[in-house]
């Protein structure tokens, strides 16, 4: 047990699981038993969640809006990507530079120029979520390419390799685990969106609009079992990112290890 309040300590894995169990356990309890007046109860929260699933189609619009949400991630992290490392470039910098400032536009503007070029709703809602998510992968993957050191790329340089074969091993190839990483980092901005994006086009449903209806008619047990959703979906998406890491760079999981 002291290896849980020593700093830097590395439980073992059961030890871990067994913390975070109990405190959950507390958590729940301290709901069951000592509840908020402005929450409802767990059993409340319990029996929107069955009838959001059973009559109001949960799953279903849960499905909708994770669809949007990865297809606008891929095309977001394909843009994001080559901006990124265009950046090998000095011509193409101040385009790099650019879209990283560009993350503090607001979505309201956007939508509204956005509907003015495009002609559908879906058209409106993926492209206000593939530039929300391609300026703020940019700014996490260009941190990503400077982390690479002179002494890696001069260390490529003596192996007989170009600058664009130097480039490819160390910056593309080399940092590619931590690409993925900031891809997983930013996934979310997509989930606090398209609740947003949703509920101003509510053609294609999701669940941000079945949000929007429990909010508007202060169902407040069902906006929190909405909001739980999200949040385990969230959790468990997190989860197949850090899976996919380990699986595809094992050797950045032994550094993370040893350091």
């Amino acid at each position: 047990m002291k290896e849980l309040f020593a700093p830097n300590a590395q439980p073992s894995r059961p030890v871990f699981a067994t913390m975070v169990g109990a405190q959950l356990l507390v958590l729940v309890l301290l709901w069951v038993f000592y509840p908020l007046q402005i929450f409802p109860s767990l059993g409340q929260v319990l029996r929107a969640l069955g009838d959001l699933i059973t009559t109001q189609g949960l799953l279903q619009e849960l499905w909708a809006s994770m669809t949007t949400a990865l297809q606008a991630l891929a095309i977001g992290t394909v843009l994001a990507l080559g901006i990124s490392y265009l950046t090998a470039l000095p011509f193409f910098r101040p385009i790099a530079y650019a879209a990283t400032k560009m993350r503090y536009l607001t979505l309201t503007g956007l939508t509204f120029f956005m509907a003015l070029m495009l002609s559908s709703g879906h058209e409106v809602k993926l492209s206000v979520l593939v530039f929300a998510t391609t300026v703020y992968l940019v700014t996490g993957m260009t941190s990503v390419i400077l982390t690479a050191t002179r002494e890696e790329m001069d260390h490529a340089r003596t192996l007989g390799l170009g600058e664009w074969r130097s480039f490819w091993e160390v910056v593309v190839l080399g940092k590619l685990d931590l690409m993925l990483e900031v891809v997983r980092q930013n996934f979310a901005i997509i989930w606090t969106m398209i609740t947003l994006v949703e509920t101003l086009y509510q053609s294609e449903g999701g669940i941000g609009l079945l949000l929007y209806k429990q909010n508007r008619y202060l169902h407040l047990d069902g906006v929190l079992a909405i909001q739980l959703v999200i949040l385990a979906t969230g959790a468990l998406q997190d989860y197949v990112f850090v899976l996919l890491r380990r699986v595809f760079f094992p050797h950045s999981v032994l550094t993370a290890a040893a350091s």
